[in-house]
């Protein structure tokens, strides 16, 4: 006799196991779902008194695996392939007769929205002046920090002395920053890191500046979309 009873707390005795799949399966056995196991194509937990404990998640590998035995003739060998696609998180399908599934589906890259797209980098923004006291306010930074921001590269007046948004952006990032004990002097490796980028942007998208500024600025900003996708997939990578 099966030991267990029926599901408890979403997992199942393998007598429940039976009766869930025989609807579809007529001819499963437990014997047959113990073949299987013994296969490695599924690994039901082990109670403390030894019994087999299957989770949701078993008994729908165990109606793939019968399924690509009874409709499409798979070997073992192959559906054993196809359980490691999926347990990569690939999907593979059942719709396709043969004796060998299509290609697993490569999973969709999701747009991080963490970073901005072309159209929005290519955007201009309004153009607006900020004196040393106004981009402090702005920012909430004292004046001390925004001039080691000036003295460390990381932002710079204009001729007359005033900033514009993107150093605005900057000081407001690094006032962020500031909070967990990062001052400007620690933000130097992220200027030479963004002025690498640049150099790369501005070669690559020279022979389409050439042409005509217009499409200069969009490869830029295509180039740009990329190079911070890189970047923070990178970081988030590493975290």
């Amino acid at each position: 006799m099966a030991g267990g009873s029926g599901p408890r707390g979403g997992r199942r005795s393998i007598g429940a196991v039976l009766e869930a799949l025989r609807p579809d399966f007529p001819e499963v056995t437990i014997s047959k779902i113990r073949f299987l196991e013994s296969e490695g194509l599924v690994s039901p937990r082990r109670t403390p008194s030894g019994y087999r404990s299957f989770s949701d998640e078993d008994v729908e590998r165990l109606r793939f695996v019968l399924t690509a035995q009874r409709d499409r003739f798979w070997p073992l060998r192959v559906i054993r392939e196809a359980l490691d696609a999926r347990d990569r998180g690939l999907e593979v399908s059942l719709d396709v007769a043969g004796p060998q599934p299509a290609g697993p589906r490569m999973p969709a890259v999701a747009v991080d929205p963490d970073v901005p797209t072309a159209e929005e980098l290519a955007r201009p923004e309004k153009a607006y002046r900020l004196t040393r006291a106004e981009i402090a306010r702005a920012a909430e930074l004292d004046a001390a920090t925004v001039d080691a921001l000036v003295t460390y590269g990381l932002i710079a007046p204009d001729a007359e002395g005033h900033f514009d948004s993107r150093a605005l952006q900057v000081a407001r990032a690094a006032a962020g920053l500031a909070a967990y004990g990062l001052e400007p002097r620690h933000l130097r490796p992220f200027r030479t890191a963004a002025e690498r980028e640049v150099g790369l942007l501005n070669q690559i998208s020279a022979p389409a500046r050439r042409r005509s500024e217009e499409n200069g600025r969009r490869v830029a900003a295509d180039v740009l979309q990329h190079c911070i996708a890189l970047h923070t997939a990178l970081v988030k990578a590493g975290l």
